[in-house]
């Protein structure tokens, strides 16, 4: 009887640690994925493919998608992320400055950026407001939709385009921020993210759109009809994305990063309209090269811009929004 007694407790064990040994491995291959709004169909795309290589193999995924800094601040709160993908580099910077992401992230040839766009107009069939150029949407009658710089990274990599459009055709500061002040008492509606903007505008909200290049190319794929111009002006979008400090599987998520830069990965985000940062990757795309585009270094980098222009207290753009109410 102890015999029987002994085998039966030596085989639960080897039960319990195969089924330990089990929902390791499960835990091993889940991610957890949140990231800013616009590129949901593009990860439709990647993860399936991600989950045909090596590193993927039998990797499960979670996703959250939403407004940029609504994004961070979730993570912030506890949101499970194992790989955050925002829309700008601040929101990734608040994550660091709380210890959910390594300050080494953009360490790489990539700096931390995985796609590139351009800000653009989204315009009515037509154009029949002739909008080519930033003058004209501060024109009489003219309404503009552009997301909230309060929570969508869209709305300032928007809102930059503006401010840097009119220093790249000779204006200085006082003159570009006046330009701001105009273009506020023309905006008609903030949305919370710039998929919502986009929603906005496809209701029928407005004349003209302040999206990313990416978002309009979405649009047209899924027959919404959405014409665009892109400005002789305008900056150049850089899309970051990150493990974090606290992921419980980080040899995967690191796996997917490395995925995510692999010219297949960065033609599936070409497919979906984004500008590759694998130059090999653009090879077959239609990507205009504009005149006057510049980066938000030019302007400063995000570090200096942040602070200056959407402090929620002191900043440029948040007297703006109080000064015309918007």
């Amino acid at each position: 009887m102890p015999r029987r007694i002994l085998a039966l407790s030596v085989l639960a064990a080897i039960a319990l640690a195969l089924v330990a040994g089990a929902s390791a491995r499960t835990n091993s291959g889940s991610i957890s994925l949140v990231a800013y709004s616009t590129p949901r169909a593009a990860y439709a795309d990647l993860i399936p493919a991600f989950q045909k290589t090596a590193g993927g193999k039998d990797t499960s995924f979670s996703q959250s998608y939403g407004a940029s800094g609504e994004q961070a601040r979730a993570v912030e709160a506890g949101l499970k992320a194992d790989v955050v993908a925002l829309s700008l580099e601040p929101d990734v910077t608040a994550l660091v400055n709380k210890g959910l992401v390594p300050r080494t992230w953009k360490n790489d040839k990539f700096n931390g950026i995985v796609t590139r766009s351009v800000v653009v107009f989204a315009v009515r069939r037509g154009n029949p407001k002739k909008i080519r150029d930033w003058a004209d949407l501060v024109k009489p009658g003219v309404q503009v939709v552009t997301p909230n710089v309060q929570t969508s990274g869209g709305a300032k990599w928007n809102i930059m385009a503006a401010y840097g459009a009119q220093l790249r055709k000779g204006k200085n500061h006082t003159q570009a921020v006046a330009y701001l002040r105009n273009l506020y008492r023309h905006i008609v509606s903030q949305d919370k993210s710039a998929r919502e903007a986009l929603q906005t505008f496809l209701a029928g909200r407005g004349d003209v759109m302040l999206a990313y290049e990416n978002e309009a190319i979405f649009a047209n794929q899924n027959n919404q009809e959405v014409p665009y111009v892109i400005p002789k002006a305008t900056i150049r979008i850089e899309n970051p994305i990150a493990v974090t400090t606290h992921s419980q599987n980080k040899t995967t998520a690191n796996a997917f990063l490395r995925y995510l830069r692999t010219v297949p990965a960065q033609r599936i985000f070409a497919q979906n309209g984004y500008r590759p940062v694998v130059p090999a990757a653009a090879k077959g795309f239609s990507f205009p090269v504009r005149p006057q585009l510049f980066s938000i270094k030019w302007l400063g980098g995000w570090a200096k811009v942040d602070k200056r222009f959407f402090d929620p207290n002191t900043g440029i753009v948040t007297r703006i929004q109080r000064e015309t109410g918007n």
